[in-house]
């Protein structure tokens, strides 16, 4: 095998040393160059050099966010600079690092069918099959890219159970990239509920049973002192988004333990497909600290450590080496994105590593931004401002408290008051009733800005009767909790009652839209955290929205990498969720709908990335200079987008 080392990178020669794998080198990484490799007698690649193309075929001065796509003979477009190559120090991280010496080659023949970042399947030309030694190795016909996405939705539809076509998906995944997310993308309302919720909560409860190929890394507390080193064993080498979890407190579902990794799998899915971010620069991570789940414990399936789960010191000292190595590795402005972490230490994590680290956690401020989102769109159907309505929760979790502070965040924006005032429009309620004063010393510290002078009360409903709220807001994780007395007390104290059920999986939210529906005569606005079917009421048909972070998080990304940002600010959420309102068109509220559809999810993502870049740039955290003019349009030509390359 040949190998290419730092200096034959450079200058685009074949002529490097052969070295073995335990011998180390040092790579320039940062500076990728497109390197020729084919045989200057007949223009076909070499049989015996076989490294992957992804190694050798690298873009040069493309877009932050996107992959290029020479096919079309487009040039690739420069990226921001600005003159900030090094400050927060980015570049050493990842430049000039004793790593394990990677060979550079191209891929051909039966190998290149098995690399999905790169195969095309029966969409090979002819001039490609003899190019890369594929002929004979692939049926005769070739087809198109459409064709495929066809033939594949249509094989998708012929499985009845949703997780047989969340495999599906899944192997799609690891057969052929590209055609994954030209699928998804064009079929994104179809295919959302499948390869993310509520589908991938049943994927991790048997993970371990359909666990095929890993496609990400797994930490645990035996590599503790090692992290670092496990990070640099992934191949792709600029990461711009991670999602880790500890696999805690997955969706509705609880400790599933190391077999949480289908949630970052799948979010990191939705970055790609929705909000442009290349494959290549997104990394799902797990950190198994044990699992204190009986059935997963004694599962002969289970691929986690087969410990109770760790806490206290010796949790704190793991997640601290992970977050200083991945820092170290990939730079200040990798985005780390905290998932169904357990209460106690999703909101430790947060606080502890948001003045220090460009990290953002989807449930407690993914959830508000795309609730407040909903609730902004609202007052078009219900009218008033947010200061003139009163929102009671049911659930004080990672979700509940971190929609209320930006629900409370964005009246003080709008009215000038201070927040300590603007929390008082709402209120909220837990397992042992509402939360008041008197209760003050037995909360958890993220319930006590909450606790508002009130007599006690026990059951919900009595709650509802009490504080007349306008708005109901489910995050409970409990599921049918808005029973028909609940809806029916709310609609008797509105005319047109804002129900919100937002807990995943489907059989875990409050209430279902047809319960909804029925039991407010009609009346409610309802949203919910899972999809439902239209429901017919009456002669009318009406069509719930989903408030689905897949709504914001990809957008949301998008603008932190395009800006450079190197911290999260409380007034980028705010931004995202109004962006996200502006997508609500008549039309989507004469159908009772306060989200957009999905369909245009990619556009809708574009501009959420412009108004949390553009808040990026005003709030001085941004470290891509000179901004640039149009936003949406930079935003929409950094997307990735998954056409085929034309191999040569």
């Amino acid at each position: 095998m040949m190998s290419l080392n730092g200096s034959s990178l450079v200058k685009n020669s074949v002529t490097g040393v052969s070295r073995t794998q335990s011998q180390s080198l040092r790579l320039p990484v940062r500076r990728p160059v497109v390197v020729s490799m084919l045989n200057n007698n007949n223009n076909r690649p070499e049989r015996n050099v076989s490294v992957s193309v992804d190694s050798a075929v690298k873009e040069v001065n493309a877009p932050v966010a996107a992959e290029v796509d020479e096919s079309d003979g487009k040039k690739p477009s420069a990226s921001v600079g600005g003159g900030v190559e090094d400050v927060y120090g980015e570049d050493s991280a990842t430049e000039d690092q004793f790593i394990t010496p990677w060979f550079v080659s191209v891929a051909s023949g039966y190998s290149l069918l098995r690399d999905p970042h790169h195969n095309k399947g029966l969409a090979f030309t002819e001039k490609e099959r003899d190019a890369h030694y594929l002929r004979g190795l692939l049926p005769p016909v070739v087809v198109n890219h459409d064709l495929q996405v066809k033939k594949m939705m249509h094989n998708i539809r012929q499985y009845q159970i949703p997780l047989q076509r969340y495999q599906a998906m899944m192997d799609l995944q690891e057969r052929n990239e590209r055609l994954f997310y030209k699928l998804l993308i064009e079929n994104v309302e179809e295919l959302l509920p499948i390869v993310y919720t509520p589908t991938v909560g049943e994927a991790c409860q048997k993970y371990g049973s359909i666990f095929k190929n890993p496609q990400g890394l797994f930490i645990s507390l035996r590599d503790k002192g090692k992290i670092l080193e496990i990070l640099k064993n992934w191949p792709q080498k600029k990461i711009q988004v991670i999602v880790v979890t500890d696999g805690e407190r997955i969706l509705g579902l609880g400790d599933l333990g190391c077999q949480g990794m289908g949630i970052p799998v799948g979010k990191l899915s939705l970055y790609t497909a929705l909000g442009g971010i290349r494959p290549s620069a997104c990394l799902p991570i797990t950190i198994d600290v044990g699992t204190n789940n009986e059935k997963m414990l004694n599962d002969e399936f289970y691929i986690g450590l087969r410990q109770r789960r760790a806490s206290g010191q010796e949790y704190a000292e793991l997640m601290n080496e992970f977050m200083t190595a991945v820092k170290q590795n990939y730079g200040e402005k990798v985005l780390i994105q905290f998932e169904d972490f357990a209460n106690h230490n999703a909101f430790d994590l947060l606080e502890k590593y948001r003045t220090t680290h460009l990290v953002f956690n989807d449930d407690i401020q993914g959830t508000a931004s795309v609730v407040l989102a909903g609730l902004i769109s609202a007052l078009k159907l219900v009218g008033g401002s947010l200061a003139d309505h009163r929102f009671l929760f049911l659930g004080a979790g990672e979700a509940g408290t971190g929609i209320a502070e930006l629900i409370a965040l964005e009246i003080s924006k709008q009215t000038n008051a201070p927040l300590e005032e603007t929390r008082k429009k709402v209120w909220l309620v837990d397992s042992k009733g509402l939360i008041v004063r008197s209760r003050l010393d037995s909360l958890q510290h993220f319930k006590k800005p909450w606790a508002h002078d009130h007599e006690p009360v026990d059951k919900f409903v009595d709650a509802i009767k009490t504080i007349k709220p306008t708005v109901l807001i489910g995050s409970s994780g409990a599921g049918q909790t808005f029973t028909k007395e609940v809806v029916e007390t709310m609609s008797s104290l509105n005319e047109k009652p804002i129900i919100l059920a937002l807990s995943n999986p489907t059989s875990q939210s409050e209430c279902t839209a047809e319960q909804a529906y029925t039991w407010s005569d009609g009346r409610a606005i309802f949203a919910s955290g899972s999809p439902f079917d239209p429901v017919e009421y009456n002669g009318k048909v009406h069509v719930s929205g989903q408030a689905n972070n897949a709504y914001i998080f990809p957008g949301f990304g998008l603008g932190l990498i395009i800006s450079g940002a190197i911290r999260v600010h409380d007034d980028m959420l705010l931004a995202a969720s109004e962006a996200l309102a502006e997508q609500v068109t008549q039309e989507h509220f004469d159908k009772g709908l306060i989200y957009p559809p999905f369909t245009n999810i990619r556009k809708i993502s574009a501009h959420i990335a412009a108004k949390v870049a553009g808040k990026a740039y005003e709030l001085g955290l941004a470290s891509r200079l000179p901004q640039p003019e149009n936003l949406v349009a930079y935003a929409e030509s950094c997307m990735y987008s998954p056409k085929y390359r034309s191999y040569r």
